[in-house]
């Protein structure tokens, strides 16, 4: 008796908070009504794209230096300087360049009389042997002497071309019109044959490489010429073409993926930039709506439907990629469904839907 009493006071207390009132489901005419556009759920095919993560480079690229090893004089250049093709970059010390090249002139000077000489000798003892005054050998050492100082005024003359074109190397020149990149010596250092002085990249002319992983190589292999959607992720709202202009012949035996390079249209695009191109991939059924009719509330994603009777019914969705406008939904649709427009919150759910 004692328990059942102590259940009794329970029950009268939630009655007493509870105001006495029973609970009900609301009706439409309690809940609204809410006026908004309407749209279709549409479900339609769509061809997978398989994006491939990319970096920007420049069509040329060059590490100028000198074959001359002397001190640097001046660095006319800076990163971020545009340019010319034959513009003057580094100035060397050409004092270096300069007496080696009159070592090689005065070489030259010297097999140039040694020929002569050799020469005459040579006239002197073809005229003995046809006199029977002198023997075929002799004839023989004075001709080989004569070939052999010819032999030595070209070897000479090839020594002052190479000393010359070195010594007009202390003054370093860019080789193609373009952008300055690094500078890597100053004024003072020493400058030696393979030693970087600047980097430079061409002005114009991008490329993205890419790595195509060897199983979508199998499915959809490239071929020079064929065009790509490329996106730049400095500029994810510009959407450009690119161009396959370099294939990899074979596979990279690390990672088992061909690299792939696409030329870029346009100017303004930086090296080192990220992007990615977009293959063709297999074909499947997506659910897309109107961006304007995905609501995301307290971390939930919702799109609002109208139902048969033309109430308001809130769903959770999943939702994919956006392009165009139009927003894939992974799941919480079927497709033909009726959905809300331009809400700016969900409404009560029952609401009437009153469309505009």
């Amino acid at each position: 008796m004692k328990k059942l009493g102590i259940w009794a006071l329970v029950l009268t207390l939630t009655s007493v908070a509870c105001g006495g009132k029973k609970s009900h489901t609301p009706s439409v005419g309690e809940v609204g009504t809410v006026r908004a556009r309407v749209a279709e759920a549409r479900r339609e095919q769509r061809v997978e794209r398989v994006a491939l993560m990319g970096t920007v480079e420049a069509e040329k690229t060059a590490a100028v230096s000198s074959r001359v090893m002397a001190t640097v004089l001046a660095v006319h250049v800076k990163p971020g300087d545009r340019v010319r093709r034959g513009q003057v970059l580094v100035e060397i010390d050409p004092e270096t360049a300069k007496g080696q090249e009159a070592q090689a002139r005065g070489a030259l000077a010297q097999a140039r009389a040694a020929l002569a000489l050799a020469e005459r000798n040579f006239q002197r003892f073809r005229a003995l042997y046809e006199s029977k005054a002198a023997s075929e050998l002799e004839l023989d050492m004075a001709r080989m002497q004569y070939e052999q100082a010819k032999g030595a005024v070209e070897q000479a003359e090839g020594a002052v071309a190479a000393a010359a074109s070195v010594a007009r190397e202390s003054r370093v020149v860019a080789p193609f019109d373009g952008l300055v990149t690094a500078k890597l010596v100053e004024a003072g250092d020493l400058a030696a044959p393979g030693r970087p002085l600047v980097m430079l990249e061409s002005a114009h002319g991008r490329r993205l490489v890419v790595v195509v992983p060897e199983s979508l190589w199998a499915e959809s292999p490239l071929t020079l010429g064929q065009e790509l959607p490329v996106s730049l992720d400095a500029q994810p709202e510009h959407s450009m073409v690119g161009t396959v202009v370099e294939i990899t012949p074979s596979a990279d035996p690390l990672t088992h993926s061909f690299t792939v390079k696409l030329a870029l249209a346009g100017d303004g695009i930086a090296a080192g930039a990220t992007g990615r191109a977009f293959l063709p991939g297999q074909r499947r059924e997506v659910v897309l709506v109107p961006r304007e009719a995905v609501l995301r509330v307290g971390g939930l994603t919702l799109v609002v439907v109208q139902d048969g009777q033309g109430l308001a019914r809130s769903r959770v969705v999943t939702v994919g990629a956006e392009e165009a406008g139009m927003v894939e939904v992974l799941s919480g649709l079927a497709g033909g469904e009726r959905v809300l427009i331009g809400l700016a919150q969900p409404p009560a759910d029952g609401a009437r839907v009153e469309e505009v």
